[in-house]
């Protein structure tokens, strides 16, 4: 990107100006070499965001941004309650991917001569993989009871307990999910994938607590150096998927029904109050409580293999963050408190001190925030920041971000070395596919510290613990 388009306004913080047809102007955050990195089609997308009926600036790019579909991957995009549109395109295909971070009551010492026999109780116990399916049918009236409670639902269906709900977006269940405007081919997909990973970026990893940057925060969130962790990354499997194909061609052909011109047709989009609009909004609500619902399942089966392996472990949940949502928040904008809808393609929520959908025990220190690094690489546990909410619209960059396709990185690597690789570094590696380890290869992302480092330094939140990886299943 040509950096002289940007003005530097604070540390890590560069703003473009609305030019042509933006009405509203973009901040990048980011260190110089992370902004001099990011490629035409990104900024192009950035602008197209810009120029959208009813948008609320400044649209945000994370770090770990990329070109994406229709959005780039680490894009913000905040829209006015009454004359703003949404995107199927800024939420995403894996609707309310997200990840969460379970506390053990373990430290690495105690993992020591049992980490190979728990990597094969979870891999066996935890499908992964393109299609790979469970024991859960949701059949019937079950399927719309689980899109309507989300992890809700599982939590009563004997899948956790009451106190994991308060720990997680929404007290787990979006409210404005209706099961209606999910198709049958949606909900065919998701018949059999209740509590499994899936394939792509999505794994489970065993971690431990390497560095920890802030005590008083660290021990609000119950975690100590050394002790041990658990992080599942996935989303709203094949469900998801299918809204995003069936809404985004229907927003695309009504676009000029509606008078909006789209920049470009990926970015396809329909106004909130419209039939169409309410409709994905119902559809998009009920992926998400399907996320929700399969991180839930998945939890119950961990908590299961460390029962069995582990049995003096306690497995709580620290919190669960979702990417690839637009949610309907509160924020002051030019000196008045009004409700925008927030898309979120590939960046986090990151709500600051004080806010009070925040549980009692975080009210004080800021949500956690779960950033996901690659196989091999460190993840982080963050806070956000009170200053946020006017800076980013509490938001925060959700992983490393690609600097390599998926397509390049299978050219580039072989699964079955960097699995190796990993095993010399005592990082054991469980899959059924050696492609998938190859496109997620630690080197096809960016550098995870450089990024953590940005969003502290532009302010939008603060390091609170480095994990690093112990075990990890992939898809």
């Amino acid at each position: 990107m040509n950096i002289k388009l940007l003005k530097h306004e604070a540390p890590c913080r560069r703003r473009l100006k609305k030019y042509g047809p933006m009405h509203v102007d973009a901040l990048f955050f980011g260190n110089k070499d992370i902004i001099l990195e990011l490629d035409d089609k990104t900024v192009s997308q950035v602008r197209h965001i810009a120029s959208l009926p009813g948008v609320v600036g400044p649209v945000c790019v994370m770090p770990d941004a990329h070109s994406g579909y229709g959005f780039p991957i680490g894009g913000v995009g905040a829209f006015d309650e009454k004359q703003g549109v949404i995107s199927a395109g800024g939420v995403g295909f894996d609707i309310s991917c997200g990840v969460r971070t379970l506390t053990t009551g373990l430290t690495r010492q105690d993992l020591i001569s049992c980490d190979a026999k728990l990597a094969d109780e979870l891999f066996k116990r935890i499908p992964s993989g393109i299609g790979k399916g469970g024991v859960i049918i949701l059949e019937g009236d079950i399927m719309d009871e689980m899109l309507l409670g989300g992890a809700s639902w599982a939590v009563s269906a004997g899948m956790g307990v009451p106190e994991d709900l308060g720990r997680i977006e929404g007290n787990g269940r979006n409210n404005f999910a209706d099961p209606a405007q999910v198709s049958i081919e949606a909900k065919q997909r998701m018949l059999n994938q209740l509590g499994s990973l899936g394939s792509g970026n999505h794994y489970l990893e065993v971690q431990y607590v390497e560095d920890i940057y802030d005590t008083s925060k660290a021990a609000a969130f119950g975690i100590a150096i050394d002790d041990v962790v658990v992080s599942i990354h996935c989303g709203s499997r094949g469900l998801g998927h299918q809204i995003a194909r069936e809404y985004l061609p229907k927003m695309a052909e009504s676009a000029l029904e509606f008078g909006i011109k789209l920049p470009h047709r990926d970015i396809a989009c329909a106004p909130i109050n419209s039939e169409l609009g309410q409709n994905y909004l119902g559809a998009m609500g009920a992926g998400i409580n399907c996320a929700l619902a399969n991180r839930q399942a998945i939890t119950h089966h961990v908590r299961s293999c460390f029962e069995s392996v582990l049995p003096q472990a306690n497995l709580r949940l620290l919190y669960d963050v979702s990417h690839n949502t637009c949610q309907r928040e509160e924020y002051t904008v030019n000196g008045k408190k009004k409700y925008l809808w927030v898309h979120r393609k590939g960046a986090t929520r990151a709500l600051g001190p004080g806010h009070p959908e925040l549980p009692r025990e975080f009210k004080k220190y800021g949500q956690p925030v779960i950033i996901g690094g690659s196989m091999g690489t460190a993840s982080y546990i963050l806070a956000g920041t009170k200053e946020s909410a006017d800076i980013s619209f509490s938001s925060c960059c959700h992983g490393a971000g690609r600097v390599m396709s998926r397509a390049q990185a299978r050219k580039k690597f072989k699964g079955n070395k960097i699995q190796k690789e990993l095993g010399r570094r005592g990082i054991i590696i469980r899959t059924d596919s050696f492609k998938g380890i190859a496109e997620e290869a630690p080197h096809a992302y960016k550098d995870v510290d450089m990024i953590i480092e940005s969003t502290q330094n532009a302010g939008i939140t603060e390091k609170v613990a480095r994990l690093r990886p112990i075990l990890c299943i992939k898809g």
